[in-house]
């Protein structure tokens, strides 16, 4: 039995008393993606649809102190086998106490408070598939306790089971000139993906300032490559690593600063990567309700070109736009320069609820100028546009 299994069944059998108590909720999606080139590998498709529904239920009894919550995830996709996949997101067991919370199952959390990448968020793997910006996680199977105090609240977590992450096939789009063979991963721990992995968190509010800081020792969740060897794909490679990560920001008045930072050893050479720089916030623009967000940011990676990343010197420039409507409309518009060779990528990001129950969305992604010895040349081709239209229950 994989060992993250007992822990799962655990969750279910603790949630039994109140199952008939809870409430249901979530979404079902249909989005298309259009795309402005002929892909670089013909294999690949053109424009593309996919259903999406991710439903939860939640419930809690015990006067509130416990509590249960179910996140399934499916996704079916018109031209990707791989992204056609399914996905726990939550299945979580919480029991609260005045000074302490205990969880176990599985479990989504987010660490990190830069908009262009979240250099300390390591406890999810990546669901590659749902989309490049990496937010969309996996979820993951884990033991968590909260000591929660008045000088912060730290967070001890046991990680008894590896996700491996998602790649898009052969035939997919935003992928490697190479795809990447998901069936060969390649370990450095001889336990494979049965590795248990730890990691602890503080974080605290001093003043204007929200603090963290964070360890882990594990399977790193970014993996390297090598070439198969038929050298037709690629094999990912996931290393045992150490991380130590901080991360603040200060609000001051409408000024929001932010750091990420890093140390990892054990994948290759050790390293360290930042990413830093600031949101301000013009609120009431033009005698209006609206607020624009103009944001910059500066990402830096130690290795430089040896890095598993794109953004090992880049600058990220940005502009929120926030009508404060009724309809919660929102536009994200972004740009990452690579300072050595002028390369850009080009994001966009917009919603706005219909009605009381749906909700659309708008994305794009363009890549510009992108030369052939650059880690973004396979996806050179690859702008498109992205519509998803949601129900919301």
């Amino acid at each position: 039995m994989k060992p993250w299994r007992p822990a799962a069944l655990a969750v279910l059998i603790a949630a039994i008393p109140a199952v008939q108590a809870g409430e249901w909720s979530g979404y079902i999606s249909a989005e298309a993606r259009v795309f402005l080139n002929e892909p670089a590998d013909p294999r690949q498709h053109g424009d593309n649809l996919s259903l999406a529904a991710q439903p939860e239920y939640y419930s809690e009894w015990d006067q509130g102190r416990q509590s249960f919550t179910f996140v399934p995830f499916a996704r079916w996709d018109q031209g990707d086998a791989e992204r056609t996949h399914a996905d726990i997101r939550e299945l979580t067991w919480l029991m609260a106490a005045d000074t302490w919370e205990l969880r176990a199952g599985i479990r989504k959390l987010f660490w990190g408070v830069t908009e262009s990448q979240h250099l300390v968020d390591i406890i999810n793997q990546t669901d590659l598939v749902e989309s490049l910006d990496g937010e969309e996680k996996l979820g993951q199977p884990m033991i968590n306790l909260a000591l929660i105090q008045d000088w912060g609240t730290i967070d001890l977590f046991v990680l008894p089971y590896f996700r491996e992450r998602t790649f898009p096939g052969a035939d997919g789009r935003l992928r490697f000139a190479l795809p990447v063979d998901t069936s060969r991963p390649v370990y450095e721990s001889s336990r494979e993906q049965y590795h248990v992995d730890y990691a602890a968190r503080w974080e605290h509010f001093l003043g204007n300032w929200d603090l963290g800081l964070s360890y882990f020792h594990g399977t790193s969740r970014d993996p390297r490559f090598t070439l198969r060897n038929d050298g037709q794909a690629l094999l990912p490679v996931y290393d045992l690593i150490r991380q130590w990560g901080v991360d603040a920001q200060a609000t001051l008045g409408d000024w929001l600063w932010k750091l990420e930072a890093i140390h990892r050893s054990g994948q290759l050479s050790p390293y360290i990567a930042a990413t830093a720089g600031f949101e301000y916030t013009f609120v009431g623009i033009l005698n209006t309700i609206a607020d624009l967000g103009v944001i910059a940011e500066y990402l830096y990676d130690e290795r430089g070109a040896r890095a598993i990343t794109p953004f090992a010197d880049d600058i990220m420039l940005g502009a929120r736009l926030t009508p404060n409507d009724e309809q919660s409309t929102e536009f994200l518009l972004g740009i990452i320069l690579d300072r050595g060779n002028g390369s850009r990528v080009v994001t966009l990001e917009s919603s706005r609820r219909l009605g009381d129950a749906w909700k659309i969305s708008l994305e794009g992604y363009a890549f510009l100028n992108i030369p052939d010895d650059d880690f973004l040349y396979s996806l050179r081709r690859d702008d498109f546009i992205q519509l998803e239209l949601a129900r919301y229950f």
